[in-house]
């Protein structure tokens, strides 16, 4: 199963994108998804999760209240609506999944399936 992730691009700060992050090869519809960023010269950093039903959201604090993560199963896909954009949130942007809910969903070794990146650039 591989991921897909796409949505990046060029917005100006207090712009909203919405990413999306798709399977192909299979299917992965009741797994836990998390999104990771990794800004220029920076380590990759958690921002956001989803639980295997839904049911539960975590956030970054640096993103809370801005960015907004849902799942659709029927679609098998995961989507991060990043709304307020700001410089800092500069980042290629990486979906995965994990088959089971993490302990600790900020954890990138929890999550066994990672899409290749899609790069957020946020004007000033």
């Amino acid at each position: 199963v591989q991921l897909q992730a796409s949505g990046g691009g060029l917005v100006q700060a207090g712009g909203s994108l919405r990413l999306s992050c798709a399977t192909s090869g299979g299917t992965l519809s009741y797994y836990a998804w998390g999104w990771f960023r990794q800004a220029p010269g920076k380590e990759r950093e958690f921002v956001a999760a989803i639980s295997r039903s839904g049911d539960r959201r975590y956030y970054a604090d640096s993103v809370n209240g801005r960015f907004t993560i849902s799942r659709d199963n029927a679609k098998n896909t995961a989507n991060l609506q990043m709304n307020s954009l700001k410089f800092e949130d500069t980042a290629v942007y990486y979906c995965a999944a994990a088959r089971f809910n993490p302990v600790d969903a900020a954890t990138e070794a929890a999550y066994g399936y990672w899409g290749q990146g899609t790069l957020v650039t946020v004007s000033s």
